[in-house]
């Protein structure tokens, strides 16, 4: 059925869709399943191992397209083997798994907070069988019962962590805030940049957008977002990971065939438009960038970014403040080798030095949490 976007669809308050002139009610308009945010509640009473209690609030971690690509031994004891699951990789937009790999950084630290806030120890050792490759874990990680260790503050912000995708509210960043966030980051090796100058905030909005409409433009990289978007409450709730598309506006083009995977990688169609014009208006909300460089480019060092980067969001979470990070230009494959050497030069980033993470910041509604797949799917014994 063809059906042009003016008069597909209206949305009204009260869970009422109009498609074609004819109102239809939608109970919860295709609302994210409870089943799969129910990992956000953390641990349940029943779990005595402190390990899966430490991994419960660990997987919450932030994580490229929410691919949750960690992958947990627990066959040794008082030991955490963690592994990269290689069959969730993304290795047209990640070649290198850079961006895996910073993920896993996120996952340990939150680990680490979740083991104290227990009261154990985790001592992590990156690495422990040498340089990574996908048969080698990433850590061991070591829990020591310690009674008295410090619980850190920022742990009570993991539930509420969000990476908001939608668009930002218009007013800009409170400079108290801002200056929280940088007095509150203490990795010198990676430091932190936030700019709220009307005019290089418009420039680099304009390289986040074209970053963004040349993956979508490059067939074999937007085809690689359109494999793990989950369409529709049903599918959410069925893999609980992956790019969730819900809501109303998605069931009815679901309803009439217009949301399918192979729409969504047509351009012209309403699938491939949406798509495009709710990311970039996300980002043409956008009153402040920021960002993390390294000097090097190592696995440790990529490790350390996630880890420097998530306190980072939940400081931000403390203070009411919306994260997103933009990864499109900061992305290692040939297509957008000049947009990342444009967005380099525009964050002043050192020739030889790596742009590890590109974010917008800002206010907005919490947009609800993100799925994650059950414990029990990460972890062998």
């Amino acid at each position: 059925m063809a059906i042009s976007r003016k008069s597909f669809i209206r949305i009204l308050g009260g869970g009422l869709v109009v498609a074609t002139g004819v109102a239809v009610a939608v109970p919860r308009l295709d609302a994210m399943p409870a089943v799969a945010v129910e990992g956000w509640r953390g641990p349940g009473p029943e779990e005595a191992d402190p390990r899966r209690r430490a991994l419960a609030w660990a997987l919450l971690a932030p994580n490229p397209h929410n691919l949750q690509s960690w992958a947990v031994d627990l066959s040794r004891p008082d030991t955490i083997m963690l592994h990269v699951d290689a069959t969730r990789l993304l290795p047209q937009t990640d070649p290198f798994s850079r961006q895996i790999l910073i993920g896993h950084g996120c996952f340990l630290e939150i680990l680490a907070m979740a083991a104290a806030a227990d009261g154990y120890r985790a001592d992590i050792t990156l690495f422990p069988e040498g340089a990574w490759a996908l048969d080698k874990p990433v850590a061991r990680i070591v829990l020591t019962r310690q009674p008295g260790i410090a619980v850190d503050p920022l742990f009570v912000q993991v539930p509420r962590r969000r990476t908001v995708k939608g668009r930002f509210e218009a007013r800009m960043v409170d400079p108290v805030h801002t200056a929280a966030l940088l007095v509150g980051h203490s990795t010198q090796a990676l430091p932190l940049a936030i700019v709220d100058e009307p005019g290089r905030v418009d420039r680099l909005r304009t390289l986040a957008i074209a970053g963004s409409e040349l993956e979508m433009n490059t067939v074999r990289t937007h085809k690689e977002s359109i494999d793990v978007a989950r369409i529709g409450a049903a599918e959410i709730a069925t893999h609980r990971d992956g790019i969730s598309l819900k809501g109303p506006m998605i069931w009815a083009l679901r309803q009439t065939g217009q949301m399918t995977p192979e729409k969504a990688m047509t351009p012209g169609t309403l699938a491939w438009n949406g798509g495009r014009d709710y990311t970039l208006a996300g980002y043409g909300s956008a009153r402040a960038f920021g960002w993390i460089a390294s000097g090097d480019n190592t696995r440790t060092t990529q490790i350390a970014v996630g880890r420097s980067y998530v306190r980072l969001q939940l400081a931000a979470t403390s203070l009411g403040l919306a994260l997103q990070p933009h990864s499109q230009t900061l992305q290692e494959y040939p297509e957008m080798a000049d947009l990342r050497a444009a967005v380099h030069r525009e964050t002043g980033t050192p020739d030889g030095a790596t742009l590890q993470m590109f974010f917008r910041l800002g206010y907005a509604g919490d947009p609800g949490p993100s799925p994650r797949r059950p414990l029990q799917s990460f972890v062998t014994v």
